[in-house]
């Protein structure tokens, strides 16, 4: 069809999180190992208009509010004549590997955030 799969929009802003936590000194893999998770547990996307194979996407993400035992995202993805493609919200869990509850975001990442 020539249009980018509505699937794939989740590695969108999977990917659009994952750098905007590592631009505020949080490391996926750091969490992991100190036993949390953080999977998500909702998604909503607004398509606004297709990408196209071969777009440049820009995937820009931020946080909704100040994070409890849930972080909330929103994105806005753009091609490269910055046309809106996609709005999104996730939101997801701060989890604790070992007893798969939910805890409270740990101080360390509620600083980095609030800096």
């Amino acid at each position: 069809m020539g249009v980018v799969h509505h699937g794939n929009y989740a590695l969108y802003l999977e990917m659009g999180r994952t750098e905007w936590l590592r631009k505020k000194g949080i490391s996926y893999r750091e969490m992991e190992e100190s036993g949390i998770m953080l999977p998500v547990v909702s998604m909503s996307l607004n398509f606004k208009k297709s990408a196209l194979y071969d777009d440049v996407v820009k995937v820009k993400t931020q946080l909704k509010k100040t994070p409890a035992v849930r972080i909330e995202f929103d994105y806005e993805i753009t091609n490269q004549a910055g046309e809106i493609l996609v709005q999104a919200t996730t939101v997801l869990a701060f989890i604790d590997m070992k007893t798969k509850r939910p805890i409270k975001c740990p101080d360390y990442i509620l600083g980095k955030l609030t800096v």
